[in-house]
């Protein structure tokens, strides 16, 4: 089996699933799609072209699967409807409160098209997603919780790099010890959005700006700040350079729960990962289940899924066979 994999957006997402592409010996790269000039794209796998968004359309044939590495503000709740009208396509829309209505926008395309999408594929949501509804159907007398970091959030980071006066930025996101403890103690705590993160700030200044004016302006960002407990770190470009150019990230989901007659008895489910690239981690999930949608597509399923919806052997490149003997 070869799935025929083509990338939209050559981004560090983009770069992501090219790398995930080269583990999977069941996949090849077929097309890279971008927005820029392909003559000034350079792609790492020799030999695949890089083409123009507008000519997607002429790859319908030659590409099983399209995997859609925009952003989800404003590139996705587009393009992931457009293009599942052609293609089998994957995405990693997160804007939470968002999937349900880019569900239906996607699933309607897909089933015109005869195709399958499966959207909000990563970490969070995805990873995340998974275990938050296991550890519910199991401990349905219990209460969640998800920590996220230590890592650059950055949505966060964009945010600051916008604050007239900076010139360059990196915002990281970590949980409160405190927080995780109780959690991981069973205490059950009931915690506001500050007792469980902190903001973390790393800023370059712009020559002559106001630092004091900065930092006040970012403290109090509204969706941002303002109900953190933020800390800002001014720096030189190089120490920015130096010591924060990864995108690492990570996070917790736990759940807390009781059984027993009389809920004698306590347990506690966690889930983490501590990821050095959260792109490619991220894009690493997404090429797990474009082999799910290949699947799914052969047996003739049409219309738009989630993670939730999807049995973990069809993320696999092992038959039900050989997972049944080794893994499980």
């Amino acid at each position: 089996m070869n799935i025929r994999i083509g990338i939209l957006g050559y981004g560090n997402l983009g770069r992501g699933v090219e790398c995930a592409i080269k583990q999977n010996d069941d996949m090849s790269l077929a097309a890279v799609f971008t927005r820029r000039d392909p003559e000034a794209v350079n792609i790492l796998t020799e030999g695949v072209p890089v083409c123009r968004i507008e000519d997607a359309d002429k790859w319908k044939d030659k590409i099983d699967v399209l995997i859609l590495c925009g952003g989800s503000a404003t590139d996705l709740p587009e393009q992931t409807p457009e293009f599942a009208r052609m293609f089998n396509v994957i995405d990693s829309f997160d804007t939470h409160a968002k999937i349900p209505e880019h569900y239906a926008n996607v699933d309607a395309a897909a089933k015109e098209g005869g195709h399958v999408g499966i959207i909000s594929v990563g970490w969070d949501p995805g990873m995340f997603s998974l275990n938050r509804l296991y550890a519910n159907a199991i401990l349905p007398d219990g209460k969640d919780y998800t920590f996220w970091g230590k890592g650059v959030s950055q949505g966060h980071s964009d945010a600051i790099r916008r604050v007239a006066g900076v010139k360059d930025a990196k915002q990281y996101t970590i949980p409160v010890d405190a927080a995780l403890e109780a959690v991981r103690n069973g205490e059950n705590p009931e915690l506001t959005t500050r007792q469980k993160h902190t903001r973390e700030c790393f800023v370059v200044l712009e020559e002559g700006a106001d630092a004091a004016k900065v930092e006040e302006e970012i403290k109090t960002m509204p969706n941002y700040f303002s109900d953190y407990d933020t800390t800002v770190h001014f720096i030189s470009e190089e120490e920015l350079k130096r010591d924060h150019s990864g995108i690492p990230h990570g996070g917790f989901v736990l759940r807390s729960g009781k059984t027993g007659w009389e809920g004698e008895n306590s347990h506690l489910i966690e889930y983490s990962l501590k990821l050095d690239s959260n792109p490619e981690f991220t894009s690493s999930v997404l090429v797990a289940y474009a082999r799910a949608a290949y699947k799914l597509s052969s047996e003739g399923v049409t219309g738009c899924r989630t993670v939730f919806d999807i049995a973990p052997a069809y993320l696999s490149a092992k038959s039900g066979e050989e997972l049944r003997k080794s893994m499980l």
